[in-house]
């Protein structure tokens, strides 16, 4: 890819995950390496499952996840899981500069970014430090005005009915 771009998947709608795959999953049949690392994420889901099959083109890494969603910490809890995000951050960034990646996927960055535990300017220094041939998206809830600036292309989900209103729950295979 000569020209990357960034990327984001925004809103309140359920989609945002599921789209990023999609275009990692497209950019693998056109030969591309894609990492997705997720933040605020520990569970397992199909998605790392599903990426095992694609071999070593196709990669996800959940970072710095918690067993608690971040409403539930305690503060001294969430003090100590901000530093285990700046620490991974830090990988994060090794790991845009090294150019082994043609799509670098940051799932839930923008919840991180919500919840105090990296800031607006880390994220746009990421940005501008990424590869030009490297096409970068960042999802999750929330996106800040700063960020959606400075993206070239955003995309906002946005819920107009859900069947968790009705009591469902999160299903396997769809959900997670």
């Amino acid at each position: 890819m000569k020209k990357g771009y960034v990327q984001i998947y925004t809103g309140d709608g359920k989609g945002k995950t599921t789209a990023a795959l999609g275009l990692g999953l497209r950019a693998v049949g056109n030969g591309f390496k894609v990492i997705m690392v997720q933040f605020l994420k520990s569970a397992h889901t199909s998605e790392l499952e599903s990426v095992k099959e694609l071999g070593n083109q196709f990669e996800i890494k959940q970072i710095a996840g918690h067993k608690k969603f971040f409403w539930q910490l305690t503060q001294e809890e969430k003090e100590a899981y901000k530093e285990k995000v700046q620490q991974a951050f830090e990988t994060v960034n090794e790991m845009v500069q090294s150019g082994a990646y043609d799509v670098f996927i940051l799932d839930e960055i923008l919840g991180a970014i919500k919840n105090e535990m990296i800031t607006i300017e880390q994220v746009q220094t990421l940005m501008q430090m990424k590869p030009e041939s490297m096409e970068m998206v960042l999802t999750g809830r929330d996106a800040p005005q700063a960020l959606i600036e400075s993206a070239d292309l955003v995309t906002e989900m946005k819920m107009i009915r859900h069947y968790y209103e009705q009591g469902v729950q999160s299903r396997k295979g769809i959900e997670y």
